[in-house]
């Protein structure tokens, strides 16, 4: 019973603290990839006013690559750019300042968002410019990789631009391109890349943003995440399993004296009683039959059945009971029971139905079942009404078979049910002379279904009925 305590709660703080990691994993998961799309809807709404303020390309002009290094195809000798300078120096790209050289990005390339890019703390006059600011969208757009496409009406590529031309086919490109058209949307997400589609005089621009290597990141971060949570989980699991053992052992302690107590105790009433129930014999001999006598007799009755339940019970706890299990009719054991106690309900003034189906078999311990029957059919016999009936059924399951035990009379409160397998437990309506009983037969009846791994409850409609159900295996 201790044992069964300790792997219940053991069971139940590990998987609170199961849940509680997995809990902060996704958090944090869903935390990152909340950010990485903000900062990627940022770094669009950043381009499309960029390429908005851009000078169109002359129709058919397709726009030039810029190499893996950042730097355009050289000028001829002698040709400026539109910046007015050599054509050895690149304009400068949408975000960056005049002299800065940093690429723009690119997927699969080297600028992704990452911490310590020393983009991210450039700004109007060198890194320290940006200290006390936040970023602007140029700037964040600045570290994700983008490409432009320029598209006719019916969706076929003119022209399109890329930091990374080497990472870009105009075959991917019109893939991309026709699943941004079926989508029927101006912006959204495919896969990693964040698209926007604007609308020119006769062509439409789309810019997309493509965040593979955030979404890595992201994917390693919950990666990391996780392995953290679980070493935690597992070092503080153990600390857990050693805290409730620790916190049962004077529990534990508590009961093994308590079994030791009702061990003793049991076997120590016995000689008394049987000292006691001679001398009443002796006595009855000398003087004959006295009221008084059959009082004491009756209370050593009593009290001798109640011994024997608190041995039966110590047995139990102690695993000291014969508990060999073997194939057996269930039906023939029950039947066994029955007969003998019809005359019994006879002789109360009251009726006994029952169903009992052909060789319904169990593996159990066939003592052990008939005393199950008997203390089942005691209970009901005690706590019908007055010309009540008393329904026994046995029937084959598809897991096994079920013992049903039915009385009509005042039934069982609802809050009754639960507690009623309690040891020495009585609803308020038993405790009267007629019924008497010490509170420890469904106890017994409990521990039997529970040693054959079935299970026992009880169900009742209050001031009509009450059934005691027993599943075996």
């Amino acid at each position: 019973m201790i044992g069964k305590l300790r792997r219940k709660m053991t069971i139940l703080v590990i998987g609170v603290l199961i849940l509680v990691s997995v809990g902060i994993v996704f958090a944090i998961y869903a935390v990152n990839t909340r950010n990485i799309i903000l900062q990627a809807e940022s770094a669009l709404e950043a381009l499309a006013e960029n390429m908005g303020r851009r000078p169109a390309l002359p129709e058919g002009e397709r726009a030039p690559f810029r190499e893996e290094n950042g730097t355009p195809p050289p000028k001829p000798d002698g040709e400026a750019d539109a910046s007015g300078g050599s054509g050895d120096t690149p304009p400068p790209k949408p975000g960056e300042t005049a002299g800065d050289g940093a690429g723009t990005g690119s997927p699969g390339g080297e600028n992704g968002f990452r911490a310590g890019d020393s983009r991210q703390m450039r700004g109007p006059g060198g890194p320290a410019g940006n200290a006390g600011r936040g970023m602007s969208r140029e700037e964040v757009a600045s570290l994700s990789n983008y490409y432009t496409v320029t598209l006719d009406g019916d969706g076929t590529i003119l022209s399109w631009e890329s930091d990374r031309a080497d990472l870009y086919s105009e075959e991917t490109l019109q893939e991309f391109v026709n699943q941004v058209c079926a989508t029927g949307k101006s912006r959204g997400r495919i896969g990693n890349q964040f698209f926007r589609m604007t609308e020119q005089e006769d062509s439409r621009l789309l810019i997309v943003l493509d965040a593979r290597l955030e979404m890595s990141a992201g994917q390693r971060v919950l990666g990391a995440s996780a392995l953290v949570a679980g070493a935690a989980c597992l070092l503080l699991s153990l600390g857990a399993w050693l805290l409730i053992r620790r916190m049962v052992k004077p529990v534990e302690e508590a009961f093994r004296k308590q079994q030791q107590f009702v061990w003793d105790a049991s076997h120590e009433l016995k000689t008394p009683l049987a000292v006691i129930s001679a001398n009443a014999d002796v006595l009855e001999g000398e003087i004959g039959e006295n009221e008084y006598l059959g009082y004491i007799r009756s209370e050593v009755r009593r009290t001798d059945s109640l011994v024997k339940n608190l041995l039966t019970l110590a047995r139990m706890d102690r695993g000291t009971v014969n508990r060999e299990m073997e194939d057996l009719n269930l039906s023939e054991a029950v039947l066994g029971v029955l007969l003998p106690f019809e005359s019994t309900v006879f002789e109360a003034g009251k009726s006994l139905e029952t169903e009992i189906r052909e060789n319904v078999r169990c593996r159990g311990n066939g003592d052990m079942l008939q005393q199950l029957t008997v203390i089942l059919l005691s209970n009901a016999m005690k706590y019908s009404d007055e010309h009540g009936t008393i329904r026994v059924s046995l029937e084959k399951k598809k897991n096994g078979a079920e013992l049903r035990v039915e009385n009509t009379g005042e039934g069982i409160e609802p809050e009754n049910l639960e507690r009623i397998f309690d040891r020495f437990y009585r609803t308020d309506a038993s405790r009267n002379s007629e019924t008497g009983g010490e509170g420890l037969g469904l106890a017994i009846a409990k521990s039997i279904v529970e040693i054959h791994g079935g299970k026992i409850r009880a169900e009742s409609e209050p001031g009509r009925n009450a059934v005691f159900i027993v599943n075996l295996p």
